[in-house]
């Protein structure tokens, strides 16, 4: 019998899982049933409806569970927030997000295919692996429950996962040394991570701190004088996913390797479908 291979877990995961899930939060969908919640700010959005699973908590939950967010940042809006609408009443409003988004993206065939609910299925099933324990936000998003609609209970499989891996990232960077700004700078110098505009705009923290953090990682031989990444940081960067995928092989495992290559089909032509629609700001990755 073959197995899951790493490669293809994180094919599933990037190409399949990340984007489907965290397109909600870049969407006018979002913006609307968190504003008549009574959260006009952009970040203070953000940070209840991904925390909201995690009950009433305070910025320093937050900042653990979310590790390379300000906790500076954090702290203007929780634990205030939480007197401006529960956590209960924050979740109900992402689900009905997601439901409007879903819909408008994928379309309704998308959303009433048997390909929909064949995702949906194998996705759940993924999930029946994962376990709870250091997996802080995967498990307070798994105590939730599983929607009856295939798109929702799709997009709640993900969010899941998608936790599920970035619990386990956590405990990578840890491994590796790297500290929130330069987990986010180093990330920055793939390319594929966020670009400056957006981490300003959504992490909370100054240039100036990012600076300081790439001058950290240049004095580790990790980042170049002109913030590219050296041979050492390059090979830091490749350790930091490798690591982070044996953390995350517990669901794809699971799966199967037939099961797994479906999902990332299924999946991917979801997203593609959602990026055609504009699903995501055109400048939110790049190096600068």
């Amino acid at each position: 019998m073959t197995t899951t291979s790493t490669g293809a877990a994180r094919r599933c995961h990037h190409a399949a899982i990340n984007p489907f899930h965290s397109t909600l939060y870049f969407s006018p969908e979002f913006t609307e049933e968190l504003t008549a919640l009574g959260f006009e700010d952009r970040n203070a959005a953000y940070l209840v409806a991904r925390a909201a699973p995690l009950g009433a908590v305070g910025p320093g939950a937050v900042a653990a569970a979310f590790y390379n967010f300000s906790h500076e940042m954090i702290a203007r809006h929780l634990p205030a927030a939480w007197s401006t609408a529960s956590p209960e009443d924050v979740l109900a409003a992402r689900l009905r997000a997601a439901d409007a988004l879903l819909r408008r993206l994928l379309g309704p065939e998308v959303i009433a295919s048997a390909e929909l609910a064949e995702a949906s299925g194998l996705a759940l099933r993924a999930a029946e692996a994962c376990r709870p324990h250091s997996r802080a936000l995967y498990a307070a998003n798994a105590d939730l429950p599983v929607p009856h609609e295939p798109h929702l209970a799709y997009w709640h499989a993900t969010t899941l996962l998608r936790e599920y891996r970035g619990d386990g990232h956590l405990a990578a960077l840890l491994t590796l040394g790297l500290d929130p700004l330069e987990a986010l700078v180093s990330h920055r110098a793939t390319g594929k991570g966020m670009s400056t505009r957006w981490l300003l705009l959504t992490r909370g923290w100054s240039g100036a701190d990012l600076d300081a953090a790439a001058e950290r990682l240049r004095g580790r031989g990790l980042l170049d004088a002109g913030g590219e990444l050296t041979e050492d940081g390059v090979r830091m960067r490749a350790e930091l996913e490798d690591v982070t995928d044996r953390l995350d092989m517990a669901p794809y495992a699971h799966l199967g390797e037939a099961g797994v290559a479906r999902l990332t089909e299924l999946g991917q032509g979801f997203v593609m479908t959602m990026f055609a629609a504009g699903a995501f700001p055109k400048d939110l990755l790049g190096k600068s």
